[in-house]
């Protein structure tokens, strides 16, 4: 991606599968170890990388989701429409599709490990200083750099993940690391509950900075993950900033982060006025430069995953950002009860990333994830048709609702990271998923505009109904693999590999997994795990 396709270089010796000959002489290669298959089996190096990044992602959806718990109160402070207040929650969205792709390349250039730390600083710095926003363009301001954090933390946690763990367990990985961010939601609803009656909705955000001192702790405890420093290393010539930043592109590409910036915040604030169609295509048409630079011959396969996530959004974050909203205006519940039905909802969140996890292990990334989404559509409809007497009703219904709709999105990153080589992998993740993630803002936006029209409730059914078969239907097809099978694409990503009959494992469409590598393939075998259908 961003150079050309170079033949396979040779694999540095690992020590774990060397042993030295009987005479003294240089290491012989000894057959591979079995690759552990449960959490049993990872090395305490392993375990430790996967709870700092899920401890990190938990802060994460606390500090992200603390604005769509008090925008009627916002609302009221300000003294501006609901729907402007709803703008908040799009500010995040509007820069992060330069986060992912600004930490992306720090993550394929300096390591996951400080990506991920500076990602953490970032979103916690601007959870606090929104605590101290004098009105609502210092608030989009901080906001905006609390986006910037969020996508920094979920390419690099999704990438130092997977890369710290073996490939037939990675399905796992990105499961039980997203079920960290729900978690993290059921935290800020509680801390809505005890704080903001007493304190106001600024002491919810004060909170928020507490993350910082994590940043302390995982930089000294933290290894690097080892299949980025197995196959890149310190070799700057292959990453993303070396792509990016070459000489002849830093200052058209910086004029061009300027110009989409401030189209989007024209138009995700609500001041577009009639220059709407044109700063779309403003924003359109940069998105596709950033992304024709970084992906090379893959763009049009990154655009269809950016097409993909960005439909994932719309059907999610509808539901996911207005909820609270619903609650207190059509159900008429107080702060008590928003706050345990958010709990529920948060909690079979949490339960159907793990379960995703687990089952796409076992029957394959794409049919567990397109089952998922048919499945959570029986539960859409009555989760908004309810009352406000059917309390402990509507919580059961949340959590299997938000189970099988947002827990089933815990397979995303493992999805789209399939699509990258390793060299570019965490710029690629982090770039495509958060370009898609503008679904996000659009989400609030469509859905308060749609209440206008109609109830709030038809709204968010509406659209949850109509995209969720949308994302089932691009992700089953594997539509971005497949545009890249018909134009020929040379790539030597996993959702690119040929089947391997050689491997144990079998995935969809004669996609097959190899047992016999805990950190990486056989020289010459492909990534395993992506079901090419």
């Amino acid at each position: 991606m961003g150079r050309p396709t170079s033949s396979p270089r040779a694999e540095p010796p690992d020590p774990a599968r060397t042993a030295s000959a009987p005479t003294g002489g240089p290491p012989v290669a000894t057959s591979y170890p079995p690759a552990p298959d449960s959490f049993r089996g990872l090395s305490a190096g392993q375990r430790k990388a996967f709870f700092a990044a899920w401890l990190g992602y938990l802060l994460d959806g606390f500090d992200f989701v603390l604005i769509t718990l008090v925008l009627t109160e916002i609302a009221d402070d300000f003294d501006i429409s609901l729907t402007k207040a709803a703008t908040l929650v799009s500010a995040a969205f509007v820069s992060r599709w330069f986060g992912g792709l600004l930490l992306g390349a720090i993550g394929d250039r300096y390591g996951r490990k400080p990506a991920m730390l500076l990602a953490i600083l970032a979103f916690s710095v601007g959870s606090g200083m929104c605590g101290f926003a004098w009105g609502y363009w210092s608030l989009f301001a901080f906001r905006a750099l609390v986006g910037i954090g969020m996508a920094g933390e979920y390419g690099s946690s999704a990438t130092y993940v997977m890369e710290s763990w073996p490939k037939c367990m990675r399905n796992r990985a990105t499961g039980f690391l997203l079920s960290a961010y729900p978690l993290g939601t059921v935290v800020a609803a509680l801390a809505y509950e005890v704080i903001v009656p007493a304190a106001g909705w600024r002491w919810l955000f004060y909170a928020g900075i507490v993350p910082v001192a994590l940043t302390l702790y995982l930089r000294r405890a933290l290894p690097e993950a080892a299949e980025w420093q197995a196959e890149v290393g310190d070799r700057p010539d292959v990453t993303t900033s070396s792509v990016l930043l070459a000489p002849g592109r830093r200052l058209p590409n910086g004029g061009l982060t300027v110009m989409l910036s401030t189209a989007l915040v024209l138009l995700f604030s609500g001041n577009a006025g009639g220059a709407y169609p044109w700063l779309i295509a403003v924003v359109v048409l940069g998105l596709v430069a950033f992304t024709v630079q970084l992906a090379g011959a893959l763009w049009p396969v990154t655009l269809a995953v950016m097409v993909t996530t960005f439909c994932a959004f719309l059907y999610s974050w509808p539901i996911q950002s207005l909820l609270p909203t619903y609650l207190k205006t059509d159900l008429g519940y107080d702060a008590g009860q928003v706050s345990d039905a958010l709990t529920w909802a948060g909690l079979g969140y949490a339960a159907g990333s793990c379960l995703a996890g687990v089952v796409g292990d076992r029957f394959g990334t794409r049919r567990t994830y397109v089952f998922g989404l048919f499945l959570s559509l029986g539960f859409v409809f009555p989760v908004f048709a309810l009352d406000s007497g059917n309390v402990v009703l509507l919580w059961l219904f949340l959590f299997v609702m938000q189970a099988f709709s947002q827990g089933i999105s815990g397979l995303l990153p493992k999805y789209i990271a399939d699509h990258f080589p390793t060299r570019v992998r965490a710029a690629g993740l982090g770039f495509s998923y958060n370009v898609g993630a503008l679904g996000g803002a659009v989400a609030p936006l469509a859905g308060a505009s749609l209440a206008e029209r109609t109830d709030l409730g038809t709204a968010l059914t509406g659209l949850a109904a109509v995209l969720t078969t949308v994302v089932a239907l691009m992700v089953g097809f594997d539509v971005p693999a497949r545009i890249g099978r018909a134009l020929h694409v040379d790539s030597d990503a996993p959702a690119f590999a040929p089947p391997n009959p050689a491997a144990t494992g079998t995935g969809e469409g004669g996609r097959t997994e190899s047992a016999a590598t805990p950190g990486k393939p056989p020289h010459g075998q492909p990534d395993g795990g992506t079901e090419t259908g």
